[in-house]
């Protein structure tokens, strides 16, 4: 067996590295110089002192953007760990030598929380930032189009709408892709195509563990933040039954009584029949009526137009609404320093990935924040999963457990770079034949590229994995 599991892992290491080899010749970006005064600059506003782990990183995408060699790089980071700042020094290193940056997001709530982050730190340093999502009015949509194709615009921070068509940058020398997981393969090359083979720099708050990620994006490298900013306090999470409800809402009057806020998150938009899941339209309803009269009680979910969703979140942000009933919109980017509770119905029914995405909303300023999973289910197997919540705040730990639990297919999409095909292997099981793989095809490709003094090797791996050598691969 174990043989059987090596060459499986073995073909598809050989295919990401003979690609990237491939690609690395054919390809040549602009170079970028990454010290100057914007740098200087910027690093005095800052506010705070980088983890050693965001240095680390930043001197990594740094090094790459030096080089004509197209970044390929995925930055892997736990909730909170401060990605996007990494990525804000990859783009003033774009800007400064005097190039556009574009930054895609996978939902228009994520892509306004960066463009306003990005807004306030770019003012100060007298850098135009715009926004493009499906809902930008035309006017605007016409305006952002000329300045991008000018170059009067340095960076454009937005959703899917960036890699439609009247969308023509001048000098597209870097492209930021957060959540890469949520995007299929197509749109992000649509977006790189707008450039003249820009770098390309791609980030993800699902983190896992190294070599699973050279496995999963072997064409990419891999940098990880492992390590927290200093105050980022433990969320103190606890599985509740349904029947125990009672004890969340208790928390949550007292410490809205406190001046601080709460969300609520459930899985549907509707009444379904087939599930025993609370409607969020229902549940707010309830909720704001007959639970919490005394406060004020927000709606959000996906099916909600843009302007509302805007409403819904401003009022939230500016504490005019002390508690927000939601679906999963609000897992990752959304930041209320006050929010310090986060309570989520039916949480047997989320991948734990997705729970700890969600409990990252809370505990994002100085007070004590809670996480409280209700469980509308008494499995053995509902109470293991949900306890590892309990017992572990390490995002790379929890979404090892997630695979161990639903399987790597579940946590990291149906068809992953063709993982959905191992026969034998398994991600969660196999990493020690995983990593021996990885080194022997690299060493391989290092001797001969191209496979000539393996031609049956070579016929084997056109074989397996033919979507690999041409360039297109499954999502």
């Amino acid at each position: 067996r174990r043989r059987l599991v090596f060459d499986e892992f073995f073909y598809l290491q050989l295919g990401f590295l003979q690609r990237r080899q491939a690609q690395r010749k054919t390809q040549s970006s602009a170079v970028m110089a990454p010290i100057g005064k914007l740098f200087d600059q910027f690093h005095q506003l800052l506010p705070f002192e980088l983890t050693g782990a965001q240095t680390r990183v930043i001197n990594e995408i740094l090094k790459d953007m030096e080089s004509e060699t197209p970044m390929n790089r995925l930055v892997q980071g736990d909730v909170g760990s401060g990605k996007t700042i990494v990525a804000v020094y990859a783009i003033l290193a774009a800007i400064q030598s005097g190039y556009q940056a574009a930054l895609m997001a996978p939902t228009e709530v994520l892509a306004e929380q960066h463009y306003r982050k990005l807004v306030n730190w770019f003012n100060l340093l007298h850098l135009p930032v715009e926004l493009l999502t499906g809902s930008t009015k035309v006017s605007k949509r016409r305006k952002i189009h000329s300045q991008l194709e000018t170059g009067e615009l340095p960076l454009l921070v937005g959703t899917h709408a960036l890699i439609q068509d009247p969308v023509n940058f001048h000098s597209l020398g870097l492209v930021v892709i957060d959540e890469q997981h949520r995007f299929g393969v197509k749109q992000r090359a649509r977006l790189q195509q707008k450039g003249q083979s820009p770098h390309v720099l791609t980030l993800t708050a699902t983190p896992i563990p190294r070599t699973l990620a050279l496995t999963l994006h072997g064409d990419l490298d891999v940098s990880q933040i492992d390590e927290l900013p200093p105050g980022r306090q433990k969320i103190q999470t606890t599985v509740l039954k349904g029947k125990e409800r009672k004890h969340a809402y208790d928390l949550i009057r007292r410490e809205v009584a406190q001046g601080r806020q709460a969300y609520m998150v459930l899985p549907l938009i509707e009444e379904s029949n087939k599930l025993d899941l609370r409607s969020v339209i229902e549940e707010h309803k309830r909720l704001s009526e007959s639970i919490f009269p005394e406060f004020k009680v927000g709606l959000l979910h996906g099916r909600m137009n843009s302007a509302e969703k805007d409403k819904s979140l401003s009022a939230f942000r500016d504490n005019k609404s002390q508690i927000i009933v939601s679906t999963t919109v609000i897992e990752v980017g959304v930041d209320v320093p006050n929010a310090t509770v986060m309570m989520i119905e039916n949480a047997e029914r989320f991948g734990l990935s997705q729970l700890h995405q969600l409990r990252g909303r809370v505990g994002r300023g100085s007070d004590k924040s809670y996480c409280l999973l209700v469980s509308g289910s008494n499995t053995e197997t509902a109470r293991q999963r949900l306890g590892v919540l309990e017992q572990s705040q390490d995002g790379f730990f929890i979404s090892e457990m997630d695979m161990r639990f639903r399987g790597p297919g579940e946590v990291l999409g149906k068809r992953q770079s063709g993982l959905a095909d191992f026969a034998l292997a398994s991600l969660v099981e196999d990493q020690e034949v995983l990593n021996l793989a990885r080194d022997a095809a690299e060493k391989i490709i290092l001797q001969d590229e191209i496979l000539e003094n393996y031609p049956l090797m070579k016929v084997e791996l056109e074989y397996r994995y033919q979507w690999l050598m041409d360039g297109t691969i499954m999502t």
